[in-house]
Formats: C-alpha cells, structure tokens, sequence
C-alpha cells in the first residue's frame, strides 16, 4: 500500500509541469487523485494517464482557481462524490518575466490572481470540509522566489511570498482540527513554464546550472516527492513549515 492509499487528493493546476508530476506520484502512492486545471482538456487528459496506469481511480475537472465560483461548484462536486478531502495541493501557477518598472497593473492582476487569490479560494472553501473531518492536508507551492527574491518576477515574488505568510497563519488557526498546512518552494524547475521565461536560453540554463550545488535543474518529480511527503501520515506532526527544493541553489 502506498502513503496516500486512499487519500482524496485535489491537485490544482496539474494539467501539466510541476502539477502532473504531483497528480503521478500521488496516484503511484495509493491516492484517488482530482486533477484540476483551468484548460479542463489538459486535466482529463492527465486524469486518462493515471486511469491507464490501473492505480487508483482518477477525476478531472475544469477549474480556474481565480473564480471562486468555479472552485466552490469542484468542491462541492468532490465532497458529495467522495464525501471527504483528505489534501488539497494548490500548485496552479503561472507568472511572465519582466522588469518591475516595465509591468502594468493587469500583469499584477494576473499574477496575483493566479498564484495568491487562487490559494485563497480553495482553501476557503477546503478547509470547512477537513475542519468537519477533523483531519487534512494542504500543500501549498510558494516559490524560493517568495523566499528571497528574482529579479524579473518582483511581483510573482510578493505573491509567493504572500502563500507562505498565508499558510504559516491558517496553519496556526486549523491546527485544532487536526490539519497541517506547510509550503514546499521550488527552485529552477525544468518545465514548459520556465522554458517559456528564459529557461529554453542555453546561456541562462547553463549559468543556472553551474550555480546550483548539485549542479542540474529540478525534475518535477523533485517537487512532487517533497509535496507527496507533507501529505502523508509520515509528516503529520509538521505543520506551518517551508521548505525549498532547490538543489542547494538557496539555503535557510
């Protein structure tokens, strides 16, 4: 049996990257995974993948994380098929690099929407459900970005760090229900994202390569084993923690 035998587990954003990667290793450990993401055709089609590795059963739903509507109608769909959440991972991110001076409010809008609001939305409307229960897990994904800066995502930077401020606090306030909530904060991470900011530039790659201790990028299943751990039973006494996977690339 794995560590998450059982677990109803939603994965937000796990269409693809770093999310997938999550959805994959959770179904390998047992759990009955939601997949969620905001393009509902990559979510079914990932949900397909688990379904066709005969591990436990998988669902997918359409879900843009910034519209609290569409997260409650999820919520309300998983509870009443399931009748519990035992994790809500909120992983859905997404950001677009650029200096602070040379960005517009819609940009922060969109960021802030996507990686702050969209934690906020789902827990709102999690985190009853497990108070109920008197148990859960939430893994939130922050960012070492959130941690300790990066130059062209200031405010990808302060959204991350909001996720790690937010989840220190709800930890605090759910920790009477049995619930533990803690943060894991990825460095570089070889995805189609970081690709799509400057992580495809063979310069760039290979600078950050040679500045990383163990000298390669994150895989994403790097981050979902971090993710798998603070889901499981194994860490049920670990709660308002951040840890970053990062290769050694950041250290505190």
């Amino acid at each position: 049996m794995g560590r998450l035998q059982d677990k109803i587990a939603i994965v937000t954003g796990a269409g693809a990257g770093i999310g997938r990667a999550i959805a994959h290793k959770f179904a390998a450990e047992g759990a009955v995974v939601v997949v969620t993401d905001v393009d509902g055709s990559a979510a079914a089609a990932v949900a397909a993948q688990l379904a066709g590795r005969s591990v436990s059963a998988a669902s997918s739903y359409a879900v843009d994380v910034t519209d609290r509507a569409s997260v409650r109608a999820m919520v309300a769909a998983v509870t009443e098929e399931h009748g519990r959440i035992d994790v809500l991972v909120n992983n859905a991110g997404w950001d677009r690099a650029m200096p602070f001076v040379e960005s517009e409010p819609e940009l922060w809008d969109k960021v802030i929407g996507i990686n702050y609001v969209g934690a906020l939305n789902t827990c709102r409307e999690v985190l009853p459900v497990m108070a109920t229960q008197n148990a859960g897990r939430v893994v939130n994904l922050g960012s070492d970005a959130g941690r300790v800066g990066s130059s062209g995502e200031a405010v990808y930077s302060g959204a991350k760090g909001a996720v790690i401020a937010f989840s220190k606090t709800i930890a605090r306030e759910m920790a009477r229900h049995q619930i533990t909530v803690n943060v894991v904060c990825p460095g570089p991470t070889d995805t189609a994202l970081f690709a799509s900011m400057g992580g495809d530039n063979p310069a760039l790659r290979d600078g950050l390569i040679r500045a990383i201790p163990l000298r390669r990028l994150a895989a994403p299943e790097d981050i979902a084993n971090a993710v798998a751990f603070f889901a499981s039973d194994e860490a049920s006494f670990i709660t308002g923690q951040t840890i970053s996977v990062s290769g050694g690339l950041t250290m505190s």
